[in-house]
């Protein structure tokens, strides 16, 4: 890899990273696509899996509204297997402005959204969890998606078509020449080893952490953090996504996700020093709850089993502190263009959403740039699957995770297919520990698997996932969760010995 040149080294694992080196790869370029940790370690992971109709924008960005709709339909035909077609309600409640909906309706509309207003006595018997003190209520075509199984579909699609892939490498410099970028010199973050990879372009696709890449080179992209707060809910409560009828606030969506749903988000301008370092405040978690249980009193008494945050990578604008009005808009930059900077092209802003068309628009300006006049074919050939396949689970294999359904066969498939190496990377390509228990007993059965007999290996990531999964519970420690807490804790420390 030290000698080797590649067409395009793309920086940033998350969907636009494995949307760009699955579509450059398709056209026949040779692809380097490296992340400093693991994929889906940025916003990919942490956002709360909703397949945008574009509703949501309709009435205050109708360019990201069209964009949405357009790739819902793309992702619900070539990737069936990471969507679950839910469909939505916008709905209203007392204290909201009922003339909202009119507009909202109008809006949707326009942008090409099917909005459909249905009788309030209709829609509770649709979905029985909302407040019964609706006002109004819209169905549109949002869904759910799997932003981990999505990501890795496209990376495995991009290494069927030659894509290599490098996880756990940052990018530490650009390396410069003349006014053009010729690579990156990149870091093993677990050897502290060195190497330099030469392309003919590099893409960033670093999400928030652009703007550092882009330092690199000598240039400037203006980010702005804004930090999105989420719960997890220790079931599924609702069928269909609900969102609140009125321009976009806190706590407004609440997403129906596998066994889980999911609450969210807020929107807050942070430091970019925090952006490693993500924590949901006690008062953030309070928001949220106080909030979704307006939409859907039941969750009053649901057990919260996680909090989590992730910042979006949106494009400054100077009179936009939180984010809430800076646009959704996807941002490609040719800094040859921009900043007199050849080989590097930038992919940031849009939301996971419009990951396929941000990749398409960084492809066609990679190609332009090597003279590869192959067109673009990922809105219409279909993504590979990345589970183990459906004949293993009939076998009689153990189940490692329950909540999930995650047997010993989808343990294996993913250590041997899909490279994972750790419980955090298991969890990322299976859901390991993603549900109600989050990790009590599935994680020890896993890393059993994962380590064998080495029991320092297998204590060392116990300890990093364990903690891990309390980070997202110490915001939410209170009833039924801190009990839990300490229950798991008791067992890994009291009956299985695990050192703190």
């Amino acid at each position: 890899m030290n000698h080797r040149e590649y067409d395009v080294l793309i920086i940033g694992g998350g969907i636009t990273g494995a949307g760009t080196a699955r579509d450059c790869a398709r056209r026949g370029l040779s692809v380097l696509l490296v992340e400093k940790a693991d994929f889906c370690n940025g916003a990919t992971g942490r956002n709360h899996g909703l397949l945008h109709s574009g509703a949501r924008y309709a009435v205050t960005d109708p360019v990201s509204a069209r964009e949405c709709i357009e790739e819902n339909r793309i992702l619900r035909r070539i990737a069936p297997h990471c969507v679950d077609p839910t469909d939505g309600f916008f709905v209203t409640l007392p204290e909201d402005d009922i003339t909202y909906v009119h507009k909202f309706v109008q809006a949707c509309r326009a942008a090409g959204i099917d909005a459909e207003q249905v009788d309030t006595g209709r829609a509770l018997e649709m979905e029985p969890s909302l407040n019964p003190d609706i006002t109004a209520a819209v169905k549109v075509p949002d869904a759910s998606v799997d932003p981990f199984r999505l990501t890795l579909s496209n990376v495995l699609d991009a290494e069927m078509h030659g894509a290599e892939t490098l996880i756990w490498h940052e990018a530490v410099s650009l390396v410069t020449e003349g006014g053009r970028v010729l690579g990156a010199r990149l870091r093993d973050v677990r050897t502290g080893e060195e190497k330099e990879v030469r392309a003919a372009v590099t893409v960033n696709a670093s999400g928030i952490w652009g703007q550092a890449i882009a330092a690199m080179a000598g240039t400037q992209i203006r980010m702005l953090a804004a930090k999105g707060a989420l719960l997890v809910f220790g079931h599924r409560v609702n069928r269909m996504v609900v969102n609140r009828c009125r321009k976009p606030s806190d706590g407004d969506i609440i997403v129906p996700g596998e066994v889980v749903c999911v609450a969210g988000t807020t929107s807050s301008k942070v430091p970019f020093e925090e952006v490693d370092n993500l924590r949901v405040t006690p008062e953030e978690a309070a928001l949220l709850l106080r909030e979704s249980s307006a939409l859907m009193p039941s969750l009053l008494n649901t057990r919260v089993i996680r909090a989590y945050a992730g910042v979006r990578p949106l494009v400054a604008a100077d009179d936009d502190p939180t984010g809430r009005k800076t646009s959704r808009g996807i941002v490609c930059l040719d800094h040859a263009v921009r900043d007199g900077i050849e080989g590097l092209v930038s992919i940031t802003g849009g939301k996971m959403m419009t990951y396929r068309r941000m990749a398409e628009e960084a492809a066609d300006v990679v190609c332009a740039k090597l003279g590869n006049t192959a067109k673009c074919d990922t809105a219409s050939a279909h993504l590979p699957l990345v589970e183990a396949v459906e004949e293993q689970r009939t076998k009689g294999e153990p189940l490692i995770c329950e909540c999930e359904e995650i047997d010993r066969a989808g343990v294996r498939h993913a250590v041997e297919t899909l490279g994972a190496r750790s419980l955090g990377e298991l969890r990322r390509r299976t859901r390991l520990g993603m549900g109600t228990c989050q990790g009590q007993l599935c994680a020890y059965r896993a890393a059993r698997i994962l380590h064998g007999d080495d029991a320092e290996a297998m204590q060392d990531d116990l300890r990093r996932f364990l903690s891990e999964r309390w980070k997202g519970m110490r915001p939410i420690a209170w009833g039924d969760t801190l009990a839990e807490a300490q229950f798991t804790a008791y067992i890994y420390q009291n009956l299985l010995g695990l050192r703190k």
